[in-house]
């Protein structure tokens, strides 16, 4: 378990940019769970439709990646502080099954499929009360920086 201190070892980002506000289960190498709560204080929603506040898809793709980074960063036993960075590598076979919203809790759960040569290969999804909000594989790149 990782409350949003630890979290913000092993990510740069910081609000409002910090997509997971905890982790529940972790197995390095293996697959992650976490989420976020969606508050309808969110930066995001003063401009995605603001009269009817939806969270946007690309911000639950994000979320998805920064658990997988967090997962990441944990087999390998680095942090950012290290020098190093996951990057967005890019997103195959992205579904939205369901509108998440202010209220909502975001489940992230990410699999390990592949590494090889510092690119890593998940399997994500992200739910909200059981129920498949988005799917998606997410290729990330580790870099030295």
């Amino acid at each position: 378990m990782m409350d949003v201190r630890e979290i913000r070892q092993y990510l740069p980002h910081r609000y409002p940019f910090l997509l997971v506000d905890r982790v529940i289960e972790l197995e390095e190498g293996k697959y992650i769970k976490g989420y976020k709560n969606i508050s309808v204080n969110e930066e995001v929603f003063n401009g995605h439709f603001p009269e009817v506040p939806i969270f946007p898809g690309v911000m639950i793709v994000e979320a998805l990646a920064q658990v997988s980074g967090i997962l990441g960063f944990k087999t390998l036993g680095q942090k950012p502080e290290d020098g190093f960075l996951y990057l967005f590598g890019g997103i195959d076979n992205v579904r939205f099954k369901r509108q998440v919203i202010p209220g909502d809790r975001l489940d992230l759960e990410s699999q390990v499929v592949s590494e090889r040569r510092g690119i890593w290969k998940f399997s994500c999804k992200a739910s909200v009360d059981g129920e498949l909000a988005t799917s998606a594989d997410v290729l990330c790149a580790v870099k030295k920086v």
